[in-house]
């Protein structure tokens, strides 16, 4: 596959309700910055190039046009409304996509991202094939779709009574970013949105697409409680 560049969708539509308080966590102070800039910033670390995309709730577009001025940003981005829900907010994204490039969909609020994953993410997606042999790794000889992930270590209980759970070793625990080509995503959030998609694999996954899996990175957090917040502050 010829190189392709990369759209970076960065979704922050969410109003943090967990955290408590009157500022969405994506603003949050994280030792210095908001959490939404350091999560961009740790992503173009390992892609300088990237088109950058941000969605967010209209509410608090200009809070986020308030943080850019204050903290001096200057990479280009594309701001997006946010819909109604996640899946929504892809969709109105990837209308500023154009065809043949990778598209990265990213959590606004996983700031610890590692840019060595990224770029191997993305070098894997530029050469058509991973053939990593990383932990929780599955080699495939066309990548389309790629996502992150780790085993699953937990012991898990189901609590519906009398329902099995498939074996642990068979299970991983998944994270942003989520890559995939862009005629096969667009075409993916074409469909009607349905409540079984939890994330862009599972709806790019309803095409037959399959879903390669790229080791993923156990500092990569996502920021949904004061707790969550602490840990991000004591890793930085």
């Amino acid at each position: 596959m010829s190189s392709r560049e990369v759209y970076a969708i960065f979704v922050a539509g969410g109003s943090g309700t967990r955290m408590g308080g009157d500022v969405p966590k994506q603003f949050l102070d994280l030792c210095g910055e908001p959490v939404l800039l350091r999560s961009i910033g740790r992503f173009l670390e390992a892609a300088p190039s990237a088109h950058v995309i941000v969605v967010l709730p209209a509410a608090h577009i200009q809070t986020w046009r308030e943080l850019c001025i204050k903290h001096a940003v200057s990479f280009a981005q594309t701001i997006v409304k946010g819909g109604m829900t996640r899946f929504h907010s892809v969709q109105a994204a990837l209308e500023k996509v154009p065809d043949g490039v990778i598209v990265a969909v990213h959590d606004g609020v996983r700031p610890l991202v590692s840019p060595a994953m990224v770029r191997g993410m993305i070098e894997s997606m530029e050469a058509g094939v991973y053939t990593g042999a990383g932990s929780g790794a599955i080699s495939t000889s066309a990548v389309r779709a790629l996502i992150p992930a780790l085993p699953v270590t937990d012991t898990l209980r189901c609590l519906e009574p009398g329902t099995t759970l498939p074996p642990r070793s068979s299970l991983v625990a998944v994270q942003t970013p989520q890559m995939f080509l862009s005629e096969d995503i667009k075409r993916a959030y074409a469909q009607p949105y349905d409540t079984s998609f939890t994330d862009d694999a599972s709806v790019v996954e309803r095409l037959g697409i399959p879903i390669s899996i790229f080791p993923g990175d156990k500092h990569n957090i996502k920021i949904t409680t004061p707790e969550d917040l602490s840990l991000a502050r004591l890793l930085l």
